[in-house]
């Protein structure tokens, strides 16, 4: 189901939000251990929140690592998930990639 909100390309290795490209997890992982992961990485955005709140730098700092290694081995960071060598456009504007033309057929409500 497409999401009007956070508008996928076409090719799905992106949403957008504001504008900007952001990747997808890798929708070839087994739904098992994708749970896994985003439980993983939940857990850890929590502990942020928790470190932030108590001014714990060093808790905080431990825990956005947590959130990255989460985030990697989803595929949303590091190396990209697909494999026909596209480059990665990954947190750049939409209107500055390939993606340019798609993004600016799309409705205005979807595209803010």
């Amino acid at each position: 189901m497409p999401n009007e909100r956070y508008p996928s390309t076409p090719d799905g290795r992106y949403f957008v939000v504001k504008g900007r490209l952001w990747r997808t997890s890798n929708p070839h992982l087994p739904p098992d251990e994708r749970e896994r992961l985003v439980k993983r990485l939940m857990d850890a955005r929590r502990e942020v929140g928790r470190a932030k709140k108590a001014g714990d730098t060093d808790a905080e700092r431990a825990a956005r690592a947590r959130v990255d290694d989460a985030k990697r081995a989803l595929g949303e960071r590091g190396p990209v998930w697909w494999t026909d060598g596209a480059p990665d456009f990954n947190r750049r504007m939409a209107a500055n990639t390939p993606y340019a033309d798609w993004y600016a057929a799309l409705e205005p409500a979807s595209a803010e």
